[in-house]
């Protein structure tokens, strides 16, 4: 009897310390004011807050996501060697987000530009991770945002960025 038992108490003695285990080592729930205030809205676009004279929250720049990747192909002895592949978000001045995506196709298409005439120049070639080379690209990529929307975006955040090799 007591070898029929006990297979049936050591599992359920495994699956009670599995439990507690479970319960006592979950990690703690973020505050909710958090949470809301980094949440993304239905664009993809996020906020940064700053208080203002009546002490309320005002959103100090607005984060827009570009809708899709950019694909770069990077060139040698005539044939794609590799392709570099970009996920960049604009830095937009409050109430802006709107105009963004109106304006993307423009936006796109200025952007992919640059972005090719970086990989023409070498730019992806060897350490195309190097800081130096970011920060060259960032400034590009920039004053071509900058010379369709104006003052209205603030900076240009690159954030993915890969290249696969064939």
């Amino acid at each position: 009897m007591l070898r029929k038992l006990l297979p049936v108490l050591l599992v359920l003695v495994g699956c009670g310390a599995g439990a507690a285990a479970g319960v006592f080592l979950r990690p703690a729930a973020p505050p909710a004011e958090d949470a809301a205030e980094g949440a993304p809205d239905d664009h993809g676009a996020n906020a940064e807050y700053g208080a203002n004279e009546s002490g309320g929250a005002e959103p100090l720049h607005e984060y827009v996501k570009l809708n899709n990747q950019f694909v770069v192909p990077v060139m040698a002895e005539g044939r794609v060697s590799s392709l570099v592949v970009l996920s960049l978000s604009l830095e937009v001045t409050p109430g802006q987000v709107e105009r963004v995506y109106e304006m993307e196709p423009k936006l796109r298409d200025s952007m992919l530009q640059v972005l090719f005439d970086h990989a023409n120049s070498g730019g992806f070639n060897g350490s195309f991770t190097d800081g130096a080379n970011l920060v060259l690209l960032r400034e590009a990529l920039l004053e071509t945002a900058l010379r369709i929307f104006g003052k209205d975006v603030t900076d240009v955040l690159i954030v993915d960025i890969v290249r696969q090799d064939n």
